[in-house]
């Protein structure tokens, strides 16, 4: 299974695919978890799982619970933007546990490394 994993720092945002062994650890982590990121690649830093989504564009929920996907009645938030108020509407959201069905994930730094995000990324490269 391999994830799409969005890093932002800041104003700044990088992606990078996870494949393999290391896309296995993420399995089970939910948003709000912190994790080190030298698995894949990025020593020293430690990042944030802040959301993400499935295979079929659905937005994971903090607050619903597991890797199940449900139609949940939503005034706001993630999954749906209210186009006046009081509007509420019923709309498909994935629970907060990253499973097999998730394609991306969101995460933020809480911790830097010694060397920058552009530089471990370009190494890689190479």
């Amino acid at each position: 299974m391999a994830f799409k994993l969005i890093i932002s720092q800041g104003e700044n945002s990088h992606q990078m695919e996870v494949e393999g062994a290391e896309s296995k650890k993420f399995i089970g982590l939910k948003i709000g978890e912190e994790f080190d990121a030298a698995p894949v690649g990025l020593a020293g830093y430690t990042l944030r799982i802040t959301g993400g989504s499935d295979k079929n564009g659905f937005p994971m929920k903090k607050d619903v619970d597991g890797p199940r996907r449900i139609k949940s009645l939503l005034s706001g938030g993630v999954g749906f933007k209210p186009k006046r108020k009081g509007q509420r509407r019923r709309k498909t959201v994935r629970g907060n546990t990253i499973s097999d069905d998730i394609v991306q994930i969101n995460t933020i730094v809480v911790k830097k490394g010694a060397k920058s995000i552009e530089d471990l990324l370009q190494s890689d490269d190479e």
